[in-house]
């Protein structure tokens, strides 16, 4: 029983789990962020703004998802998924504030 698993560098193993961390809590955050920003933003009664959030999260997700892979290495699909959501999460921090004091 011959697996070629077997011969894959240890780099290359670590890559692909970083990915899959990147893809799933990345992924998470991501969602979450732009969900709670479109809810906090979107220029529409509360409770449809909340919904279309809540629906456009499965997009940024799956988009997340996507880039994980298709970044040219590990550390930038890490960067392009956590930047944008650390700046949206920026961007709620502000506008809770902003209408909160």
């Amino acid at each position: 029983m011959n697996s070629k698993a077997v011969g894959l560098p240890l780099s290359y193993r670590l890559a692909v789990v970083s990915r899959c961390l990147a893809a799933l809590l990345g992924g998470y955050l991501l969602a979450a962020m732009a969900s709670v920003c479109l809810g906090l933003l979107l220029p529409l009664p509360r409770v449809e703004a909340v919904l279309t959030g809540m629906m456009s999260a499965f997009l940024f997700y799956l988009a997340a998802f996507i880039w994980a892979f298709a970044a040219r290495s590990a550390t930038r699909a890490w960067l392009g998924i956590l930047l944008p959501g650390l700046a949206l999460a920026a961007i709620n921090g502000v506008t809770y504030w902003m209408n909160h004091s």
